[in-house]
């Protein structure tokens, strides 16, 4: 479901510093888009998870807006459901740095001027969100089983150095590709969605994907062995268990853990995109 944004709302723009130190230059295209267009336009430039978070609980009335990469969506996203203000607010996203595929997916443009023009005259999406039972949250979408590129080990302005140096560890631990392909990679799993085994672990599997889906849903999708092909299913809660097993979430890898439950809340947040 979409709704307008509505028009001359006051903006509260949180520059993320990643995107500074990569893209100075997209940084302030995009601040020259948004004074323009806006009536009144608050610019923060927060150094520690902390100031962020105490600029988006104290915004007002002002529409929060993030110049940033998946990772610092990923990040907003959670102080503000922390906060328990994110059904309350419209975030808009401009992407700014090295990784912005998640953005693209929920329908943000990939060029700055667009995105920061989507902004001021987009609409405002009503998006899902897969919840855990220990607070994770998933934007986009999770796999399993799943190693870790070296194109996420890269520190961010307030990853822990111990998270880092974990994440490059199962790098050079995972199997080596051969002639340019990573070896088949399997794992006994069990998935249930909304109670109905889907996959038991007596059978390994080659991959467990679930995404958010339409009406409130998760898609699941289970790629067997043994010719035993593809499974699909659609459920409001998945659960996951095996031995040690790790996921990703959206670009983050998680675990090792034993079990997981994904739930889905349903309209959880708003994106401004295009109209």
């Amino acid at each position: 479901m979409s709704a307008h944004v509505p028009a001359g709302h006051p903006l509260l723009v949180v520059i993320d510093p990643a995107a500074r130190a990569t893209d100075g230059e997209s940084v302030r295209i995009a601040k020259d888009v948004l004074c323009a267009g806006a009536p009144s336009v608050k610019i923060v430039f927060p150094q520690t998870a902390e100031e962020a978070e105490h600029a988006l609980a104290h915004r007002g009335r002002r529409h929060p807006v993030l110049l940033g990469d998946d990772a610092a969506l990923l990040r907003t996203v959670r102080a503000l459901r922390r906060d328990r203000t994110l059904q309350d607010a419209t975030l808009s996203l401009v992407p700014i740095g090295p990784h912005s595929a998640l953005a693209r997916a929920l329908g943000v443009p990939e060029q700055v001027p667009a995105a920061a023009r989507a902004v001021l005259d987009g609409i405002a999406r009503d998006l899902d969100l897969l919840v855990d039972e220990s607070g994770g949250i998933v934007l986009g979408a999770l796999s399993m089983p799943c190693g870790a590129p070296l194109a996420h080990t890269s520190a961010h302005w307030w990853t822990p150095v111990e998270k880092t140096a974990r994440s490059l560890v199962r790098t050079l631990t995972s199997p080596i590709p051969v002639n340019g392909h990573q070896p088949p990679r399997l794992q006994r799993l069990r998935v249930e969605a909304d109670g109905v085994l889907l996959a038991d672990l007596d059978e390994p599997v080659h991959e467990v994907s679930v995404r958010t889906a339409p009406a409130g849903l998760a898609e699941i999708l289970v790629r067997r062995t043994g010719g035993g092909g593809q499974l699909r299913a659609s459920a409001r809660t998945v659960t996951v268990s095996g031995r040690d097993f790790r996921y990703r979430a959206d670009s983050a890898v998680t675990g090792p853990v034993r079990t997981r439950t994904w739930t889905v809340e349903a309209s959880a947040w708003r994106l401004t995109v295009p109209r």
